[in-house]
């Protein structure tokens, strides 16, 4: 990647008009039997059939995580998840303070085997993913309107519990996607983000309470099926927030942005969320590449025009996981968001001042 972003922009209009990208409307299975990848594209739910049976798989090259991330305001981070990697795996609960990146309780499970525990197929239909592991217990229940999360766990030989419920409003789109990698026909990243769900809980650690409610808390689900190389880079940006409109009305706003995975010809993973439904927009880039300037000015800018928005960092919340086969360096940035994006219709709002993230990773796994 070079230093300077070389994208041609152009009106969204005519961008949407020449666009190659491929939206799938109804359903299709994803893999042949030989684990050879039968699409390539987006859609506003998952149409994608997974039948992890055929996935051609490597020692660790198929993964499988439902990853939930509640956000609530510029105050905490709540992490709760759910992770296969074929040859084992964890289900996990973490509390982390956005002013200072303390990490105030950090409960994980490890299982050993791929075939044990299996999460569902898909993660936007209603489904439920109930399981006890070791002395650890959770429960990921998704309904028609609503989706449960419970977490009985421990850490530092402290009980914690959390228990969160969101709102999964009437006619909530996300964006799956599917990204092909050209150098294996059975090497694929398919990924549903769901955003735009107001959530509330608390999370108990001893005798630690922290609740938090549906004012200022939003979760997204970052739901993934993979069977990847083995060293990926990726940028994943993403928020939730209330704007207000000329009329004083209060609408849900979203964004997504995820770049630099595979081949992003046939779809990209970067959209607007207004009112629960998405509006498609194309890759998105920033201005410079941040590495070891983390915390400057990040400027962000999609190759239609559509997505122009500039954070200003607070917080890199660094991790770096290296365990000889495998690593993962994530720089997780947080700041303030402002901007402008545009809908489908031309329509221009303005974001101000939401605080959200957008991380590098450079994993080997």
């Amino acid at each position: 990647m070079t230093d300077e972003l070389k994208r041609t922009y152009v009106p969204f209009s005519e961008w949407a008009e020449r666009s190659k990208q491929v939206e799938y409307t109804a359903d299709v299975p994803l893999l042949a039997s030989d684990g050879t990848l039968l699409c390539k594209g987006w859609a506003r739910s998952n149409v994608f059939e997974y039948n992890r049976d055929y996935v051609k798989k490597g020692i660790i090259s198929r993964k499988e995580w439902d990853f939930y991330t509640i956000h609530v305001g510029d105050e905490m981070q709540i992490l709760v998840s759910f992770a296969n990697i074929n040859i084992g795996g964890y289900v996990a609960a973490k509390l982390v303070d956005l002013k200072t990146g303390e990490v105030i309780c950090d409960s994980v499970q490890y299982f050993v085997g791929g075939n044990k525990y299996v999460p569902p197929a898909k993660g936007d239909v209603p489904n439920r993913f109930k399981e006890k592991i070791g002395k650890t217990e959770f429960d990921f229940h998704t309904k028609e309107t609503e989706r449960t999360l419970r977490y009985k766990g421990s850490f530092k030989k402290k009980p914690v519990e959390v228990n969160i419920s969101m709102d999964i409003p009437e006619g909530l789109e996300n964006i799956t996607t599917v990204f092909p990698f050209d150098e294996d026909e059975t090497k694929y990243f398919m990924t549903t983000k769901q955003m735009c769900m107001p959530c509330e809980g608390t999370f108990k650690f001893g005798d630690y309470v922290y609740e938090f409610s549906k004012e200022n808390a939003f979760c997204t689900l970052d739901w993934g099926r993979v069977n990847t190389p083995h060293k990926m880079v990726w940028y994943w940006g993403s928020g939730n927030q209330y704007i207000t409109d000329e009329k004083g009305e209060k609408h849900l706003f979203g964004f997504e942005i995820t770049w630099a995975i595979g081949n992003e010809i046939n779809a990209t993973e970067t959209c607007i969320f207004y009112d629960g439904k998405v509006h498609k927009i194309g890759a998105v880039d920033v201005e410079k590449f941040p590495k070891d300037r983390f915390l400057e000015t990040w400027k962000f800018i999609s190759e239609d025009g559509r997505f122009n928005m500039t954070m200003m960092p607070t917080l890199d919340n660094h991790s770096d996981v290296d365990f000889k086969v495998g690593r993962m360096n994530c720089h997780q940035v947080f700041g303030i968001w402002n901007g402008d994006v545009t809908l489908d219709d031309g329509t221009k709002l303005q974001i101000k001042d939401l605080f959200t993230f957008c991380e590098y990773v450079e994993n080997r796994w």
